[in-house]
């Protein structure tokens, strides 16, 4: 079976995220059919008040008239406001829950998509995409029913007033129907087409502020100009085509309209025609065959907006449809020992790739300290992204205290872990708060500037104005990088987890910074599994085994003094460390 065919349409899912709200909807269509039925009862006076008012010159009707009119206007306007305004809150609903669904499925979603999908891309499916949507949701459907209603409206005020004249404007109806489903297909694939290149221009325009001080320094501001300006371009070419499209196929439905209404004035001019028809009928007959094309107008624009909301909901349920992070473990555990076993494990990023590891073994066990290094690809972060489970395995098995860890619980496995890499995420809040980011237990100041003391952040926060309270910007850019650091240890002291990663902690500090950090992670290691992914050669030897890594290969093991001694990989890279030898 088909897989498409087993999935509910895109309008049938849109339309799951309407029905929490479908009281406020049905009250929202009620509002836009008596809005409809307002102006059908509006021209269906005109006749009363041409043979009545004018013909017989009846006074009182046009008196009457002039009462109708303001209130007419009153229940209008109020009818306006109803479908307006409780439409709008019904789209503004379903935008707000899929942004949300949105943004918590990317976080479920594994390590491996998100490598594979550019940042910018993704924030624009959350920002772009989804107000698309609200496009369709609100304006889309304000549009379709209420001038929709209205065009039915009017239809049975003709046949009311002249069955005949009526059918030949209603021979148009199939001829308008199938160049609007023609012109659909166009409006769906150039939206399409639009959503792929705002995505481009968010992630272009990222690259460029994330990367500012790169770009400043290497003078590539023209080179940067230059590829946004092309993206930039074909987002306009792209804008360009959907108003193109939509001018013409407006024009068209009403040449097409104004080609009927011509062949209604023609058989009008017969006389046995002309002998059934008052001023009056015949005026209220001519001026809704005329209203009607501002409604068909409208309908057909509104199809522009309605592909294009219907093109973004699909990129939308395209990432919802994504499989989250498998997580089929089931054990439980307060506090792990923190033994860990690679058993002949074997990994590849991709499935035609060579192996990024090739049966590797090792073991660590509980409270000891484990050093991995190696030139940079060897894979010594590999062996960190495995343990946390950002990937799995393609062969063999990772234990930790004897059992796989693919039967613990993915927030279990990973509780027991503190990460602390070189490259530091904070947020933009509060130095104490990032500290306390994530820790599952509640705890207090005293625990906060505890963990801050021992990770030697207290030295550069009691010279700030607001201590702990300082802001940090975006990404901790108000601090250097060895400040960034010790708050990521204070994070992990603060964390408390058996076991703990340092994936090249200490990589970007200076001499300085590297001493208190070094002190610092002394402090962390102390009775927790480590393993220290480094390239300072410096910083782990006291690790009780180190691990060379070469390609994907354990190529040398043992303790810093045995693996001088044997003058192997580790020895050169020792001497090209201290000594400038090769």
């Amino acid at each position: 079976m088909d897989s498409k065919k087993e999935q509910p349409s895109t309008l049938k899912r849109l339309a799951s995220y309407i029905k929490p709200y479908r009281s406020a909807f049905i009250v929202a269509i009620i509002g836009m059919l008596g809005y409809a039925g307002v102006d059908t009862l509006f021209f269906s006076q005109i006749e009363t008040l041409i043979d009545e008012g004018l013909t017989q010159q009846d006074s009182s009707v046009l008196l009457w008239g002039a009462v109708f009119v303001p209130v007419f206007f009153i229940v209008r306007g109020l009818f306006n406001f109803i479908s307006t305004y409780f439409l709008s809150w019904v789209g503004f609903k379903v935008v707000t829950r899929m942004r949300q669904q949105l943004f918590e499925h990317l976080m479920k979603l594994p390590v491996s998509f998100h490598d594979n999908h550019s940042t910018g891309d993704l924030i624009s499916k959350i920002t772009y995409d989804t107000q698309q949507v609200a496009e369709a949701s609100s304006r889309a459907l304000l549009v379709l029913i209420r001038d929709g209603g209205f065009v039915v409206g009017l239809l049975c005020l003709m046949f009311y007033q002249s069955w005949q004249l009526s059918l030949v404007f209603l021979v148009i109806g199939p001829v308008i129907a199938k160049f609007v489903a023609v012109v659909s297909k166009r409006f769906r694939l150039v939206s399409g087409r639009i959503q792929t290149a705002m995505g481009n221009v968010t992630t272009t325009a990222e690259q460029m502020i994330n990367g500012h001080k790169v770009v400043v320094m290497h003078e590539g501001q023209k080179l940067e100009s230059k590829r946004f300006g092309e993206i930039n371009n074909i987002t306009r070419n792209q804008n360009m085509k959907l108003v193109s499209t939509r001018a013409i196929s407006t024009s068209v439905i009403q040449f097409i309209a104004s080609l009927s209404l011509a062949m209604v004035l023609v058989i009008a001019s017969f006389p046995e025609m002309l002998q059934n028809l008052s001023a009056g009928a015949f005026t209220t007959l001519l001026t809704s065959m005329i209203m009607l094309l501002r409604p068909l107008k409208q309908l057909s624009n509104v199809n522009s907006d309605f592909q294009r909301g219907l093109a973004a909901a699909t990129s939308v349920f395209g990432i919802l449809d994504q499989p989250v992070e498998v997580d089929k473990g089931t054990h439980m555990v307060d506090r792990v020992k923190g033994d860990i076993k690679f058993n002949h494990v074997t990994f590849r990023y991709n499935e035609h790739d060579d192996p990024a590891l090739e049966n590797i073994s090792f073991a660590v066990d509980e409270g000891k300290t484990l050093a991995l290094v190696g030139r940079s690809g060897s894979g010594k972060s590999t062996i960190s992204n495995l343990l946390t489970r950002f990937y799995d395995v393609s062969e063999g098995e990772v234990t930790i205290d004897g059992r796989n860890i693919q039967d613990y619980r993915l927030k279990c496995l990973r509780r027991q872990i503190a990460l602390v890499s070189q490259h530091v995420t904070l947020f933009n809040d509060t130095i104490a708060n990032n500290i306390a980011y994530g820790t599952s237990k509640n705890v207090s100041r005293e625990d906060i500037i505890k963990a801050a003391e021992q990770a030697y952040v207290t030295e550069f926060t009691d010279n700030m104005s607001h201590g702990l309270d300082t802001m940090v910007g975006e990404n901790g850019v108000m601090l250097s990088g060895g400040q960034r650091q010790r708050i990521a240890i204070a994070r992990a002291l603060l964390q408390d987890a058996p076991i703990l990663i340092l994936d090249e902690a200490t990589s970007a500090l200076d001499t300085e910074s590297e001493r208190h950090i070094q002190k610092a992670l002394g402090v962390l290691r102390t009775n927790r599994t480590s393993i220290v992914i480094a390239h300072r050669l410096s910083t782990i030897e006291n690790a009780d085994e180190i691990l060379v890594m070469d390609n994907g290969h354990i190529v040398e093991r043992g303790n810093h003094q045995s693996l001088l001694d044997n003058e192997g990989p580790y020895y050169q890279l020792h001497n090209l460390q201290f000594s400038g030898v090769n």
